[in-house]
């Protein structure tokens, strides 16, 4: 049942992030993917989760004009969702477009619990520390990393960038066993 909730509270979440999309790509990316999960779910046990949510405090129902309901993520639902996609995101491994992409950050010692979870994540994540702080990778990633940043708060001290070119390619492309 927990992952039926998990379930619910992504695809509220994927309502906010529709919201958040700011292309018509971006857009037509969350609908499919809220779409192919929305047809998983079963739908009496849809309702009667919701109704467990409600009561949990993690959605909260709005009745409209027309008698209609709306259900919204509450603060803590959102929190929620936001962990349960941290803790599941995995970055997809397609065919590699001859690009690196690549972290910097330097994030001050008040917000350490962020720069060692950021830190822990991207390693995690698979990519490769070339320096201290300083983070590589052949796949891209742009929207993962902005989540973690955001997840974090610390987006004024991380940069993120793609380049074309780097000097120890045939190193980093044993490492990522890329031909």
């Amino acid at each position: 049942m927990a992952a039926l909730k998990e379930k619910i509270l992504l695809l509220l979440f994927g309502g906010l992030a529709f919201g958040c999309a700011y292309t018509p790509q971006k857009q037509w990316k969350v609908i499919k993917t809220i779409s192919v999960e929305w047809k998983k779910i079963d739908k009496k046990e849809l309702f009667a989760e919701i109704h467990r949510l409600y009561r949990s405090k993690l959605v909260k129902r709005i009745t409209n004009s027309d008698g209609t309901l709306t259900f919204i993520l509450t603060e803590k639902g959102k929190l929620r969702a936001l962990t349960y996609s941290f803790e599941h995101m995995k970055i997809e491994k397609k065919d590699w477009d001859g690009k690196w992409r690549f972290i910097v950050f330097d994030v001050p010692e008040k917000f350490r619990t962020g720069r060692d979870a950021l830190r822990w994540k991207i390693k995690k994540l698979g990519f490769y520390e070339l320096q201290k702080s300083v983070f590589i990778f052949p796949y891209k990633c742009e929207d993962e990393i902005n989540f973690i940043i955001e997840f974090f708060g610390i987006r004024k001290y991380v940069r993120y960038g793609i380049i074309d070119f780097i000097d120890n390619k045939a190193h980093l492309k044993q490492i990522f066993g890329l031909k």
